[in-house]
């Protein structure tokens, strides 16, 4: 939802409550210049690079009401999970995120180094950009299979992320149920998709691993914005995932063939981490989910931003509509069918 690599005008001190957290937390001293940086591009939480001398870090704070058309709240405490969720990937995968600095669980706030973009680019930045490398889906695939196998299973964090109700603030509501509010006619197989995924508890999910919320980092990938985080269905994250390579090869048609192959690459190297469940039976799931995904940044609450061409958002509801009455078996198949519709007559 926001990544701390897109710095805008500067601004002053946002307020005093950060500054004194800063204090508190020991991470600026009493008179210390600090110059405050807005970060651009999230809707669901304020985010400040903070310049002192010497040093760069990030300071977060989490939005009651997202910044989107329609009207879409969610609990703050979505910080605190967000938080919980960095540390436990910083355990198991210790270069996956940014340092962590500091928290403050009742403000809702916290802290983590700056990471700075000559060094860590933007997934996204390099995928509307041209660069389009299997290796870095892979990466990121391999990346997201670890965590999640790492999680599978674990009763104490299933308790500790039994975040159902903000899973369903920020994801199933304003994506799957929002969608089929939308689609009459499809509203019984989304409104069924969305029970499914609320339903199953299997891993800790993310939430929201989109490109724009991966950084391309020296050491591979780095995770951002885990406020959905919730120990739930992890076939969510990979759809997840996976649709934004869809909707990107709608949109930039020269590296369609590259975006498509990033999609096939990511889901192969994910699918070799499984060990908590039949591989088919997740995968089965993904394939379900995919096209209720891409009709949802259409039609959803949160519309991709990019996708302002009439005849790009038909394309969506035809393929989509179809997979989701026929839904596939595989991702394979979901992404021959999206190949083979692109390929068709315009």
């Amino acid at each position: 939802m926001t990544s701390p690599s897109a710095p805008v005008s500067p601004d002053p001190v946002p307020d005093t409550a950060l500054t004194d957290f800063l204090l508190a937390h020991r991470l600026a001293a009493p008179g210390e210049a600090a110059r405050w940086t807005p970060l651009a591009g999230g809707v669901s939480s304020d985010l400040w690079r903070v310049d002192l001398p010497g040093r760069s870090l990030c300071v977060k704070r989490a939005l009651a009401r997202l910044r989107v058309a329609a009207d879409w709240q969610a609990p703050v405490s979505r910080n605190a999970y967000e938080w919980a969720w960095m540390r436990f990937a910083s355990r198991h995968r210790p270069d996956s995120v940014p340092e962590l600095l500091a928290h403050d669980a009742e403000a809702g706030l916290f802290a983590m180094a700056f990471l700075p973009p000559e060094r860590y680019p933007v997934w996204k930045a390099q995928l509307f950009g041209g660069q389009v490398e299997a290796a870095t889906a892979a990466a990121v695939g391999e990346l997201l299979g670890t965590l999640h196998a790492a999680s599978a299973g674990d009763a104490a964090l299933a308790e500790e992320f039994a975040t159902d109700g903000n899973f369903h603030a920020l994801r199933i509501e304003p994506y799957l149920l929002a969608t089929a509010a939308a689609h009459p006619g499809l509203s019984g197989i989304l409104q069924g998709l969305a029970h499914r995924t609320a339903t199953t508890h299997l891993a800790l999910v993310h939430g929201d691993v989109s490109p724009k919320n991966i950084l391309v980092g020296p050491a591979g990938p780095v995770l951002l914005d885990a406020e959905c985080a919730w120990y739930g269905d992890p076939a969510f994250d990979l759809a997840f995932c996976v649709n934004h390579l869809l909707l990107k090869s709608l949109v930039v048609p020269g590296n369609r063939a590259d975006l498509l192959d990033s999609a096939r690459v990511l889901t192969e190297r994910y699918v070799r981490c499984v060990d908590w469940e039949p591989r088919q039976a997740l995968e089965a799931r993904v394939a379900a989910l995919l096209p209720a995904l891409s009709l949802a940044r259409v039609d959803g609450k949160s519309p991709a931003e990019y996708l302002t061409d009439d005849r790009h958002r038909l394309f969506v509801r035809t393929v989509a509509a179809a997979l989701l009455r026929a839904p596939a078996p595989t991702v394979a198949d979901v992404l021959d069918a999206w190949a083979a519709a692109l390929d068709g007559p315009t």
